[in-house]
């Protein structure tokens, strides 16, 4: 439910019950109730008396979301630069080599699960235990966020590049280039993630 949500299968402001999410999904009611509890404490849908569950997942709230991370992002891969070891050094710039394969031959699932190697690596060889804590809960975001725009060819190459880039940096110690190419990237592929999802959409007034 919460990949649905965040890939734009539901719109902003749609009300959804249980009942027929159940029958969507191929489950019974009772895990719906879980999940939309779960997905209640992160905002992404809300619950009014009497009226069902909302869904409230918007470009704005989509936006701070991304903005958030790239701030978290891009300090961890400055620390990253500086704290790098020659064997983690080694295993990042295989993983970029393995993500330029998967791009030219357009292995889309392979590239995600790169992707996420690739940060993971980057997360492990910063040492950060603080850092890494805040951004836990934004790791079920990635996939669905990757997933949805690396449909398309073109930004598939541009992320290549720009994993690349941030690589480089990291392996070279420049920890001021690491901070600024993972920021960039981030916000840019969450510009494209927006458009995307939703377009020229624009929020819903909340009821």
């Amino acid at each position: 439910m919460r990949a649905a949500i965040l890939s734009g299968h539901f719109a902003t402001g749609e009300k959804v019950n249980e009942r027929s999410l159940a029958e969507q999904f191929g489950v019974s009611t009772t895990p719906i109730k879980e999940a939309l509890r779960q997905l209640e404490t992160e905002g992404l849908v809300e619950a009014l008396p009497r009226r069902g569950v909302i869904i409230r997942f918007a470009s704005s709230w989509a936006e701070e979301m991304i903005l958030a991370r790239a701030a978290l992002e891009s300090m961890i891969a400055r620390l990253a630069a500086k704290r790098i070891d020659r064997k983690d050094g080694s295993e990042l710039v295989a993983t970029a080599n393995l993500m330029r394969e998967a791009t030219t031959s357009g292995d889309a699932d392979s590239l995600i699960a790169l992707n996420e190697a690739f940060h993971d690596l980057i997360h492990r060889s910063s040492r950060c235990s603080y850092l890494a804590k805040l951004i836990e809960r934004q790791q079920f975001y990635d996939a669905s966020i990757r997933r949805v725009i690396h449909l398309d060819p073109a930004e598939r190459q541009k992320a290549l590049e720009e994993h690349v880039a941030i690589a480089d940096a990291i392996v070279a110690g420049d920890a001021d280039m690491a901070e600024r190419s993972m920021r960039d990237h981030v916000v840019r592929s969450g510009e494209t993630y927006l458009s995307i999802v939703f377009g020229n959409q624009k929020d819903s007034e909340r009821d």
